[in-house]
């Protein structure tokens, strides 16, 4: 397939804001698809080459800006010059391509296997002199495009696709164009984690799918609770309390000698936690099998959980991995089971997996058991709950024991409670330079909450930084400036931030209608925890909302 024929659904995509056609037009263009190009023709129409999360590309807007002026023969100050006029490293490369000084003397024709092969391989290109390299194969590949063809594929490098075409849409687009059903698409999905794969599986009628060890799984998620312990523990008829670790979710995957462990979002973080895949292979006792449970940083020496933050450092880090493990150790902590000796757990009750899992883990100081207790009794609940706080946890999940293992969605059988109010992680969509000694600083942070495919703003958040926080944010943001107006910028929604505030307002200032009383930052989520896809949403803040005025009555 030519890669024209994707560039004609990106711009249908593009025209339209309406969900039902952008569903109509992807099943479309799925149903005419050859089997041989559906996979990839599925993970381009989302805007990426790496549908699981799993892999950057490692392209920032600098070297986009290199390759435009490579490729167009225009200078780097010219380049920049238009990308301020469009915001749009895309559009600003189609303008300039048009025009371009130099062509190639031969072309070749672009094809998506061509896009999608050669975006692939970026990310091993490393070491001395990968940046150039990755300039070159970048260049080469938009030296034989056309215009249009070089907008999409700068936007796949830098994840700017701009068509709306989320996760839930390609899965009713897969669904339609091959006569599916929705839950059983999603189903595969959750055990594939790929829906490229689903594609594949609905075109050819096979709609079966088994876990996979060695490949990420979505994991079940939490719904919000509030902070009423005691009314948690009464939604369910056998109900367990455990701690809600300040850490980073992490599936550990055993088959024999070999380990692997992934992040929430499906990423490969083997390599940056050697130290976990130590204490899998000491603790757990199965040939095979597919933990869940959350890591923390960890203080060994006074016994005690450190702050996420210092955690985050490890996540992100790929080089001098010895050192960070040595700087900051983790502690694992196991609370469910996903798959044993070849068979699933998941549709079993947590009645079932719970003794499982105990069975297959011989605990250790740095790998055990989450905190767990089973009960009906308020009191024993509220007091599990307090010591959770006083150990600086972020609260407790409150489980239905006869429930099955849901992946991938809030479905009600585990609630979160926390301190009231809840934190929320928001995106920030613009900034404001500060004033005096914070002249140097991005320093008012506009906050945007989830709403399908938009984001919209909830507020500005002014105060509560420290001075590192400040320039972390500060470099942050530069780098995902889109349009500058005096002191004012508008950044791309990629940057997720915890914040805690006193009080949910509604508000006709802001375009989500509420507003946050007091909002300062707890912490800057990092891109493998969370991105901007796990943002709340403002379902989510009009619930609280009621939730706080239910109190106040």
């Amino acid at each position: 397939m030519k890669f024209s024929d994707l560039v004609g659904l990106y711009k249908k995509l593009e025209a339209t804001p309406k969900k039902l056609e952008k569903t109509e037009i992807l099943a479309e263009f799925y149903k005419k698809c050859s089997e041989d190009d559906l996979y990839k023709a599925v993970v381009l129409s989302m805007g990426t080459v790496f549908p699981r999360g799993d892999e950057d590309l490692g392209i920032a807007d600098g070297m986009i800006k290199k390759v435009i002026s490579k490729v167009t023969g225009y200078s780097n100050d010219k380049v920049i010059n238009i990308f301020k006029t469009t915001g749009d490293l895309g559009l600003t490369a189609e303008k300039l391509m048009q025009h371009r000084k130099q062509k190639p003397l031969t072309k070749r024709v672009v094809t998506i296997d061509l896009v999608f092969d050669d975006l692939r391989g970026l990310p091993e290109l490393t070491g001395a002199g990968s940046q150039e390299r990755k300039i070159d194969l970048v260049s080469e590949l938009m030296t034989n495009s056309s215009p249009e063809e070089a907008k999409y594929i700068v936007r796949i490098c830098l994840s700017q696709m701009r068509i709306g075409v989320a996760a839930g849409l390609v899965r009713d687009a897969i669904a339609k164009a091959f006569d599916q059903d929705k839950k059983e698409v999603e189903h595969i999905y959750n055990l594939v984690g790929d829906y490229g794969s689903v594609a594949e599986k609905a075109k050819k009628g096979h709609m079966k799918a088994e876990i996979e060890i060695g490949k990420p799984i979505n994991v079940m998620l939490a719904d919000r609770g509030g902070s009423d312990v005691v009314a948690a523990v009464k939604e369910f008829e056998k109900a367990a309390i455990e701690t809600k670790y300040d850490g980073f979710r992490c599936i550990i995957h055993k088959d024999g000698e070999k380990i692997k462990v992934f992040s929430r979002r499906l990423e490969d973080v083997t390599k940056q936690f050697p130290d976990i895949v130590k204490y899998a292979a000491e603790a757990l006792k199965a040939k095979q099998c597919i933990v869940d449970g959350e890591a923390v940083a960890y203080d060994y020496e006074r016994n005690r959980t450190l702050a996420f933050q210092k955690l985050s450092r490890r996540i992100q880090r790929k080089y001098d991995i010895e050192k960070t493990v040595k700087e900051i150790p983790v502690q694992v902590n196991l609370f469910d089971i996903i798959y044993l000796e070849g068979e699933s757990m998941m549709d079993l009750p947590l009645t079932e997996r719970w003794p499982a899992l105990k069975k297959i883990i011989k605990e250790t100081k740095s790998m055990k058991l989450a905190t767990h207790l089973e009960t009906k009794d308020g009191k024993e609940a509220e007091k599990f709950y307090e010591n959770a706080l006083k150990d600086g946890q972020e609260g407790v999940i409150v489980k239905n024991m006869e429930a099955k293992y849901q992946p991938g969605r809030r479905v009600g059988y585990w609630v979160k409670v926390k301190p009231i109010m809840e934190p929320l992680d928001l995106v920030i969509t613009g900034a404001e330079w500060g004033e005096g000694k914070r002249a140097k600083w991005l320093s008012s942070m506009i906050l945007a909450c989830k709403a399908g495919n938009k984001f919209l703003e909830t507020g500005k958040m002014a105060s509560g930084f420290t001075e590192d926080q400040l320039e972390e944010l500060t470099k942050k943001l530069k780098s995902l400036t889109i349009e500058t107006k005096g002191k004012e910028v508008k950044v791309k929604p990629e940057v997720v931030v915890e914040i805690g505030y006193e009080e949910i307002q509604a508000s006709s200032k802001y375009e989500s209608g509420y507003a946050l009383r007091f909002p300062r930052l707890l912490r800057i989520r990092d891109a493998s925890e969370k991105g901007p896809a796990d943002a709340d949403t403002l379902q989510t803040i009009e619930k609280l909302y009621k939730l706080q005025r239910g109190r106040k009555k």
